[in-house]
């Protein structure tokens, strides 16, 4: 007999164990169904976004194998190069290892340490959650095989045009001393001073006065900008500005960028310190200056004395205080402005011109926005659609270079005079050299490495064994469905659909399922500062991995942010036990559960009823999963069980203790139980075992259950709709009202063999 209690820490990881190998592919299926598991960094532990993400996929994956076919959940791992050196060189620090006194190769060395000891942990917890994935083919985006696919992409790309290599604006981060990416930048909102400064007119005692939040960069300015139809300016465009202090002369100049509205309608142009002001810069051939350093020092010939070689904010505060002695300092305003910060460092970013490698994204996005146009690629929620061609059509080339450690080193060696040569191996590089006379000895390799998400979209088709031409590629290639949160729809799924067309010249996926943020039953975005972070471990420690998985399952309502507490995990424990409690029931009733509907004659009205509402709860949850609506799929399990099995058949059943009705109960509690699998899968393969249906549900394919009679199901439906209203009536007038009677004397005046049931109007 099943224990009085649910307690699902006594079971669940036996039950995992007991059913990992029934998790790889099968050769057994024609039909293919393959999802690639968005690779969790290895500095990585389980969070709620994880959480959500993990169960989506695996109620896919489990709902397709059940339905015949050939699975693959292709798991793996990110090497996160800027995140994990981070990790192992602060632990060197703890150690009392400075990394700056290692070699590039004993610092490697040292992170491989790090992440055979303790990169895996996600994996575990993964597992814990009760992720059906293939473990066995796993990949990470630092193994041999994916080192290799990652060289012949850079290398394939630089010969077809679109990787180069040029002086470009990049985010760089000055603690890690490092380019970074958009990604891993934070925008927080700060009070600042925005500062209103005099620059003199030559050959005139004018002025023209700009405003910056960053004064310490006007020694690198190029020009003032103003609107072409600002009247206040005009006569100004074409004249000459001097910088205060450097004497430097630069031109007024018009350009429709400048916002008349803002500041004082001019604009200081400084295009190596500022995305925008480079891009003027480009329009209008403008001189690149750089006053800031990659240590966040002003340095430069271009730079006065007295505040050159110091920190910005140092640079700044003396400055200020020069420009308000000399009078040059027109107003200070007070304001709210968004300030960058590198989200590892929590360092101000600096807009810095350096030599960097860059992708030719636009070129390559044409292919990506055709394909979401045909709708070869849907997206779900469909509105996503829009806000990857809003990106996509305004792309710019995309900076793949980190001066960092640990990634994939950039194919690429320099001669002595800037020559470059991409080739696969130095040994190839040698012999294009050696072409132009030059030795291999004068060769020297370009020690960046590639950004993390260049690597990352190869995942599609690299983790099945790309660039070779393996049976995995063939069979599970495109994929089925990619499940992934908004925050990386461009920093990640545009880009593995970029690479997959050049490369594979395929689509990398047919559907994008994007799931929403997890914030808390507030609705406030989790935090550690905020106190609000629940750990999703915590919840399966106390509550149970069936519970939590419903329980993210049942708030995934399409467009809107999962608003999680502790108490919703409680609510679906407690239902997940209304079905343990069921199954006790059941068992106590001696029904037999080794028959299927397709072994048994059913005839009676209630036990073809509930046959016919299986096999439409049956087609609504398989619908369901299709359309990705598994909000819709977990309201609908509550009904069936709940309102249809629980509290009407299991209560009839007291009443109408056939052999028929027990054989149809037993069958009917094993197919619900199948169905529900994919969502909760370790109570449902307890009971399976427990009760005698089966060992696990993991291949266990549909039964196939006849439509019932239209009449017969209407007639129940009524029945049954009497018996809710007259429990209803009598909870609401204790039994007194009038009403009440006139249900009973129509319960009174029912024929048939539904009358010998209706003493559950007294449960």
């Amino acid at each position: 007999m099943l224990d009085k209690t649910y307690s699902p820490k006594q079971f669940e990881q036996e039950i995992y164990q007991n059913t990992i190998d029934e998790f790889s592919p099968s050769n057994s299926c024609n039909k293919s169904f393959s999802i690639l598991m968005p690779p969790p960094n290895v500095t990585g532990s389980l969070h709620l976004g994880h959480a959500l993400n993990c169960t989506i996929q695996d109620i896919l994956v489990r709902y397709h194998r059940q339905n015949n076919a050939n699975v693959l959940w292709q798991p793996g791992m990110d090497h996160a190069g800027i995140a994990t050196q981070m990790v192992v060189t602060r632990e060197l620090e703890a150690a009392g290892i400075d990394a700056k006194s290692l070699t590039r190769e004993e610092l490697i060395s040292k992170i491989w340490e790090w992440k055979n000891k303790s990169g895996n942990l996600i994996f575990d917890q993964q597992k814990a959650l009760g992720c059906s994935a293939s473990w066995e083919l796993s990949r990470f985006t630092m193994d041999e095989n994916f080192q290799k696919a990652v060289v012949e992409a850079f290398v394939a790309l630089y010969k077809d045009g679109l990787i180069f290599r040029a002086k470009r604006l990049v985010n760089w981060d000055t603690k890690l001393k490092t380019a970074i990416s958009d990604l891993e930048i934070q925008n927080k909102e700060e009070k600042g001073i925005l500062w209103h400064i005099k620059y003199k007119i030559a050959d005139s005692e004018e002025f023209v006065t700009i405003a910056t939040t960053r004064p310490e960069t006007m020694f690198g300015d190029s020009a003032i900008a103003v609107h072409p139809d600002d009247g206040r300016y005009k006569k100004l465009v074409g004249k000459i500005a001097i910088i205060p202090y450097v004497n430097r002369e630069i031109p007024i100049i018009a350009d429709g960028y400048v916002d008349m509205e803002k500041g004082t309608g001019c604009l200081k142009v400084t295009p190596a310190h500022h995305f925008n002001d480079f891009a003027i810069g480009k329009r209008h051939n403008l001189e690149m200056i750089t006053v800031v350093d990659q240590n966040g020092h002003t340095t430069s010939d271009y730079v006065p004395e007295f505040v050159n070689g110091l920190y910005v904010k140092k640079a700044r505060k003396l400055l200020v205080e020069k420009l308000k002695e000399d009078g040059i300092l027109v107003k200070e305003e007070e304001i709210v402005h968004s300030v960058p910060y590198g989200d590892r460092s929590d360092t101000v970013i600096e807009p810095l011109l350096t030599d960097q490698w860059f992708v030719d994204a636009k070129a390559m996005a044409k292919d990506a926005i055709k394909v979401v146009e045909d709708g070869e690629i849907k997206f779900y929620p469909e509105k996503w659609k829009n806000t990857y061609f809003e990106w996509m059509r305004n792309i710019e080339p995309w900076c793949v270079s980190r001066q960092i450690a640990w990634g994939h080193q950039i194919p690429a060696w320099f001669g002595p005079n800037g020559e470059i040569f991409v080739e696969r191996t130095e040994e190839e590089a040698a012999a294009e050299a050696a072409k132009l006379g030059i030795a291999k000895e004068k060769l020297r390799r370009e020690t960046d490495v590639l950004d993390t998400w260049f690597s990352s979209a190869l995942w599609p088709f690299a983790t099945l064994g790309w660039p070779g031409k393996t049976d995995r590629l063939q069979k599970f290639y495109p994929t089925s469905v990619l499940v992934t949160g908004f925050d990386i729809l461009f920093f990640w799924v545009a880009r593995m659909i970029m690479a997959s067309l050049h490369f594979m010249k395929k689509i990398p996926f047919k559907d994008v399922y994007i799931h929403a943020l997890v914030r808390d039953e507030h609705g406030q975005k989790m935090s550690k500062s905020k106190g609000n972070v629940i750990n999703p471990l915590e919840l399966m420690e106390e509550y149970g991995a069936d519970a939590l998985r419903f329980t993210l399952a049942f708030l995934s309502v399409p467009g809107r942010d999962v608003k999680l507490g502790k108490e919703h995990v409680k609510i679906s424990r407690n239902f997940i036990t209304k079905i343990w409690n069921a199954a006790r029931f059941l068992q106590s009733k001696e029904v037999p559960f080794d028959k299927k509907l397709t072994d048994i004659q059913v005839k009676g009205k209630l036990n073809r009823w509930i046959v016919a509402k299986l096999k439409k709860f049956q087609d609504e949850i398989s619908q369901n999963i299709k359309e990705y609506r598994f909000d819709y799929a977990t309201r609908n399990i509550q009904f069936f069980i709940r309102d249809i099995f629980c509290d009407f058949f299991i209560e009839a059943m007291k009443f109408q203790d056939d052999q028929e009705t027990k054989s149809v109960a037993g069958a009917v509690f094993a197919e619900f139980l199948r169905i529900v699998n994919p969502f909760i899968p370790f109570v449902t393969d307890y009971l399976a075992k427990s009760l005698g249906i089966c060992d696990t549900f993991i291949l266990a394919a549909p039964v196939n259950i006849e439509d019932a009679e239209p009449s017969i199901e209407k007639e129940v439906d009524e029945f049954v709709e009497l018996i809710h209203a007259i429990r209803s009536e009598k909870q609401a007038s204790e039994g007194q009202s009038s009403e009440y009677a006139s249900l009973l004397e129509r319960l009174n005046n029912w024929s048939g063999e539904l009358k010998n049931i209706a003493g559950i109007i007294r449960q």
